[in-house]
């Protein structure tokens, strides 16, 4: 016995570049997040350099200015000197040129010329220490060690930061003046820290920026600054070189207001993220239920074509225009054609039966148009072998997705072997009525017989009497002879009715279903059974009801419906006296419906007889077959009536035939 292999497993790179693939688009994703973070914090770094760079500029731009602004001074310095000491009084345009170098704008606030020795000669504005004596005055006006310095290098030196009157702070710029290699003295220039950096910087500088004055041990000592918010991380220092001494510029930038457009770009760029993020996710969530959908639908699909081809049922699916869209393996088989064969033609199809072509397109164009009838619609089809095939089609309509109809889907049941069934079927019913009614017959033969006996007597009667008449030589009455041919033909008619009623009812024949009166019906029933009752000592009592509208239906098949009710009631009321046996047959209209009722006065049908009663075969007679009552209720379910029975007041049962009418009810 040879084992089954077991499936192999997929390597592990196969199945490690699988689980790559599935986790690639998360990896994916977080590279992507990483780089918006990345973007968002280089932009934002690169928009800090930026401003750090401006700041940067713009305090090398000021430390230039104030370089700039000083060293002109100087000059400005040096030239009035040479002025100041050309021996003689400073005239009126010098003291102009004093007072414009002693502008805010300038920073200078005192100028102030020294001997080269170091005494005061003059300032403007004046000094109190001119008035004092030269040496006096060198030592409270000047700082010496710059006084010093500047005439022992011939070249301009700043003094260190002091505080005066007033909290400020002021250096000095010593200046010296030459004159034929020799120094003539010094013209000093005394500064204000507070209108340097105040007056010097431009507007949008201190729109800008707070600047501040440092000395050598971090005091702030001069400050230009505005009510406003400083940043934490924008500010520079820097030496203030001249003047010097332990002296630093601290500029700190303030805070701006809000850049909405990085702001709102880097929050576009964070939402876009997000929205990138979600929609991942749910996109990955769509596609794992388009994916779960898709496995359903595909066993679905497959349970489906599964069930459709263990179907008996041929199912065909039409467009609008009766293109054939659809065929199931069921209807090949019943068709003999394959869907290849079939699928995309047009009518009229291979399959439908030439003999019946116009009738066939007929039904075809009105399924098209309105579908077929509820209980379905029976056609003759033609195999591809050529065999007949009768089949029962159901058509609905096919509604698509959008609700709006494609087509139409057909429901094709063979009924071929049905229809044969029901031919033998309806062959047999009609050979046991027939064998019922000879039955009936044969059980009346001897009352019949008797019925026929009277007549036929009576005409031998009437015979022998006319011959002795003939014989006899007296003359002949011939209205006498007239009269007995009178009574032998009324007699012979009687017996021709008697064996027409017999033959009508025994013979064999196809049904068939014409307008009736079903009073005159009853009454040949009647006359048939009448013999029967009088030998039995029953009393008939028949009330017909008025005049109805016919009722479609077989004369002969309603003739023994009533014959076998009325001798099944005589049967019950075997037990009774003579003078008690009473058959009450009754015709009357209920609507749609004329009915024909049947009483008698018997022991009534017990409650377990009841409900067997219409089997075939059950029967409560020793020498019955059990087939009559089947029969008439059969009969009447094939004229779309009905047979039941009811118990009768006072004792006895009542059976009812209803049968439609041909017309409503007025």
């Amino acid at each position: 016995m040879s084992q089954t292999e077991a499936p192999s497993l997929p390597p592990a790179s196969a199945a490690g570049r699988r689980r790559w693939i599935q986790h690639l688009p998360y990896l994916s994703l977080a590279l992507f997040l990483v780089a918006i973070a990345a973007l968002v914090w280089l932009t934002r770094q690169y928009d800090a350099d930026e401003q750090r760079t401006t700041l940067i500029n713009d305090v090398l731009w000021m430390e230039q200015n104030l370089r700039f602004h000083l060293d002109r001074n100087e000059v400005y310095l040096q030239e009035i000197g040479r002025e100041l000491f050309a021996g003689q009084p400073p005239s009126p345009e010098v003291d102009a040129r004093l007072a414009s170098l002693l502008n805010q704008e300038r920073g200078l606030v005192q100028i102030m010329w020294l001997a080269a020795d170091g005494r005061m000669i003059g300032a403007m504005p004046p000094h109190p220490a001119a008035q004092s004596s030269a040496a006096d005055a060198g030592a409270q006006a000047v700082d010496e060690a710059a006084f010093e310095l500047a005439r022992s290098i011939g070249r301009p030196v700043y003094g260190p930061a002091h505080a005066v009157i007033g909290g400020t702070h002021h250096f000095e710029v010593h200046v010296p003046i030459w004159s034929e290699d020799a120094t003539a003295g010094m013209v000093v220039g005394v500064y204000s820290l507070t209108d340097l950096v105040v007056r010097e910087l431009p507007w949008w500088f201190s729109e800008r920026y707070r600047v501040a004055v440092l000395d050598a041990d971090g005091r702030e000592i001069a400050a230009k600054s505005k009510v406003a918010p400083l940043s934490a991380s924008l500010a520079y220092t820097m030496p203030f070189d001249p003047p010097g001494h332990g002296l630093t510029l601290q500029i700190t930038a303030y805070k701006s207001d809000t850049r909405w457009v990085p702001v709102l770009l880097g929050a576009s760029i964070v939402l876009l993220a997000g929205i990138i993020v979600w929609s991942v996710r749910q996109l990955r969530r769509q596609l794992a239920r388009r994916q779960r959908a898709e496995i359903a639908l595909r066993a679905e699909s497959a349970f489906r074509k599964a069930m459709e081809d263990s179907m008996l049922t041929g199912m065909r699916a039409r467009d609008l225009d009766g293109r054939l869209t659809y065929v199931n393996s069921a209807f090949c088989r019943m068709t003999g054609f394959s869907a290849d064969e079939l699928l995309g033609l047009k009518a009229p199809m291979p399959y439908w039966d030439p003999e019946r072509l116009e009738q066939t397109f007929e039904l075809h164009r009105q399924i098209l148009s309105s579908g077929s009838a509820t209980e379905g619609t029976e056609v003759r089809l033609r195999r591809k072998n050529g065999e007949v095939l009768d089949v029962l089609v159901f058509e609905a309509p096919l509604i698509d997705a959008a609700g709006r109809q494609a087509g139409w889907m057909g429901s094709v049941l063979d009924i071929t072997e049905q229809k044969r069934a029901r031919e033998q079927t309806r062959q047999q019913e009609e050979r046991l009525q027939q064998s019922s009614r000879l039955i009936t017959m044969g059980e009346m033969a001897s009352t019949l017989a008797h019925e026929l006996n009277q007549p036929l007597a009576a005409i031998a009667s009437y015979n022998t009497g006319c011959m002795n008449r003939l014989v006899d030589d007296q003359p002949i009455d011939r209205r006498e002879l007239l009269d007995i041919h009178e009574r032998i033909a009324r007699q012979a008619r009687r017996a021709g009715e008697i064996i027409r009623r017999v033959h009508d009812f025994v013979r064999r024949s196809e049904p068939k279903r014409e307008p009736l009166d079903l009073n005159t019906v009853l009454r040949d029933a009647i006359g048939l059974i009448e013999a029967d009752a009088r030998k039995r000592q029953v009393q008939l009592r028949v009330e017909l009801g008025e005049p109805m509208p016919p009722v479609v239906a077989d004369a002969v098949m309603i003739e023994q419906i009533v014959v076998n009710l009325v001798r099944n009631a005589m049967d019950a009321m075997r037990e009774l006296a003579p003078a008690q046996r009473l058959v009450e047959v009754r015709t009357a209209r209920h609507g749609r419906f004329a009915t024909v009722s049947v009483a008698d006065r018997g022991a009534g049908i017990p409650t377990d007889i009841a409900a067997r009663l219409f089997e075939p075969f059950f029967t409560t007679k020793a020498e019955g077959m059990g087939m009559g009552l089947n029969i008439c209720r059969s009969i009447a379910e094939l004229h779309h009536g009905r047979l039941g029975f009811e118990t009768r007041p006072g004792g006895g049962t009542i059976f009812t035939l209803s049968l439609p009418l041909d017309a409503p009810p007025a």
